[in-house]
C-alpha cells in the first residue's frame, strides 16, 4: 500500500480527481481518500514514482509518506 498526503485534496470532486488519475495508470487500482487529514491510501501494481508523478501532472501537490 502507498500512502500520500495531498494537501489540496478538500472535497469529494477532489477524490474523484485523484481516484481518476491513478485510475488513468492503473485502472485495477483501489484508492481510499481521507478528505479532512487530506491523505490518500492507494494499492496498486504502479510503483510509487509513477502514482506520485501521474498526481503531480494532474494538478494534486502528492507528497509520499513512508510506511
Amino acid at each position: 500500500m502507498q500512502t500520500f498526503h495531498i494537501q489540496n485534496m478538500t472535497c469529494g470532486g477532489c477524490v474523484r480527481g485523484v481516484t481518476r488519475a491513478i485510475q488513468s495508470v492503473d485502472p485495477a487500482a483501489r484508492v481510499h481518500a481521507d478528505v479532512p487529514a487530506r491523505r490518500v491510501q492507494v494499492v496498486s501494481d504502479q510503483p510509487r514514482e509513477i502514482v506520485e508523478a501521474t498526481l503531480t501532472k494532474s494538478g494534486y501537490q502528492a507528497v509520499w509518506i513512508a510506511p
